[in-house]
Parts: C-alpha cells; structure tokens; sequence
C-alpha cells in the first residue's frame, strides 16, 4: 500500500474522501463550495496544469493502470486512447476546466466490469502515484479526490 505524507496510506485517503463526499455533497457534485468565487475554483484547474497537465497525467496514469496486476486487465485489451480522452474531458470539467465531460455514463460504463472495492482502491493509488509524478500539490490532489470519491458508487459493482 502506497503512503503519503499526508494520510499514512491510500486506504485512509479514500475513507476521508468518501466521508468528505457524504459531508459535502455540493462540493462532490461539482458545485462551489460556499463563499468561493470561479477564479477561486480555476485556480485548481490551474494547478493541475489545465489541459496539457491532465494529459499528461492521464498518459501516466494509463502507464500505471497497465504496470498494476490489479487494475491491467481492466485497461490492456480496451481503447486506452479513448479512455484517456473521456478521462481528459471528465477531469477538466470536474476541475473547472473549459471542457465538457462527452463519455458515458460512469455506472452504465462500470456495470459489466465487476470492479471491487479493492481494485477501486488500486485505481486511487495509481492515480495518486501519476499526480505525485506530474508535481500535484497535496491539496489539489486532495480537492480533486473528494470531487471524485462521489463516483466509487457508480463505479465499485461487485
């Protein structure tokens, strides 16, 4: 399990995201937190390096879904190119971003994938992993982790 400074371990990370989820529901939703203006809210785009950032993040991120024997037989035999596009899109608009999310809806897509809680938790430490790598300070790392804990639901189906 991987560490961060932060929160000692990914498990612990995803249980404050996910109570974070339950407690800020707007805030996972996609909506501003009170009292915060949209320049406040781009500057996270910003800090993830707008669009060339989450490319580049979403390049590393597929590199380590593959290298990962939890998450590689996910990834390997599907459209990685168009994963990482919908991937791009989803984060830049979850951040703020100019971009409109165009891919399917993220339970009908994760339905037929039998995707356990434990391969979930494999995907946040890979992501975890890619932001590391990118230079994501922790605090946008975790701004954009609560906004996403609102997805495991629709994404953990068995």
């Amino acid at each position: 399990m991987r560490v961060t400074p932060m929160y000692g371990s990914s498990l612990i990370v995803l249980r404050h995201l996910l109570l974070a989820a339950y407690l800020l529901p707007g805030l996972a939703a996609g909506a501003l937190p009170s009292g915060q203006t949209q320049s406040e809210h781009t500057a996270i785009f910003r800090a993830f390096g707008e669009r060339p950032g989450l490319v580049r993040i979403v390049d590393d991120l597929m590199l380590n879904l593959l290298a990962d024997p939890r998450t590689q037989v996910f990834f390997e035999n599907a459209d990685q190119e168009h994963i990482k596009a919908v991937l791009v899109e989803q984060l830049c608009e979850i951040l703020g971003g100019p971009c409109i999310y165009t891919g399917e809806d993220m339970g009908k897509v994760h339905r037929r994938q039998k995707i356990t809680t434990a391969h979930f938790n494999a995907l946040v430490e890979d992501l975890q992993d890619a932001l590391d790598k990118n230079g994501i300070p922790y605090h946008a790392q975790n701004r954009l982790m609560a906004k996403l804990a609102a997805m495991h639901k629709q994404v953990i189906t068995r």
